[in-house]
């Protein structure tokens, strides 16, 4: 595979992480994996938070230490997808977010980009001795499931909470 590389965002990135944002907007679609860049007011305030929560000594309270990347192509520099990587885990995350939320714009979606994605977040969280790794999504969404099982998830059970039901899924790594 090898046409993504992780990268945690700059500055730099202002202006592909906007028009990030915009494409999801039009397209009513979820931002997962973006750590709150739909409902943040400005890119500087979303940056302040991310830089925030990459350490245990700055993230803000009632969230875990985590690392948000950018899926960027190698061909051309494009912003493909999102991926957020939770250290650990609390109470809520244990049931409905995991340790991983990832998303991928509708432009690029249904190229296998995903599943490659998550594959390069799960080498992070070799890197951060995070040894289980629990994914969750919408028993609904489909793609997330596959994109999820090809990369080794296990289903554990299914959540239920209102109309929702949210399926938890385990990859143990080596």
């Amino acid at each position: 595979m090898n046409r993504l590389r992780l990268v945690l965002p700059t500055l730099e990135y202002k202006e592909k992480l906007m028009e990030y944002k915009r494409e999801f907007i039009e397209n009513r679609d979820s931002m997962d994996g973006t750590a709150g860049l739909r409902t943040s007011e400005t890119f500087e305030d979303w940056y302040s938070a991310f830089c925030d929560n990459l350490k245990e000594e700055t993230v803000r309270d009632g969230l875990v230490p985590a690392a948000t990347y950018m899926a960027i192509s190698i061909n051309d520099g494009s912003l493909i997808g999102m991926i957020d990587i939770r250290h650990r885990l609390n109470d809520y995350l244990l049931n409905f977010g995991g340790h991983i939320g990832f998303s991928i714009r509708k432009s690029e979606r249904k190229q296998g980009y995903a599943t490659e994605m998550l594959a390069l977040g799960l080498a992070e969280c070799i890197k951060l001795n995070i040894k289980k790794v629990l994914i969750t999504c919408d028993k609904d969404n489909v793609a997330s499931a596959k994109t999820i099982i090809n990369n080794g998830g296990i289903l554990e059970n299914e959540i239920p909470e209102g109309d929702r039901i949210t399926q938890r899924y385990w990859i143990t790594l080596d």
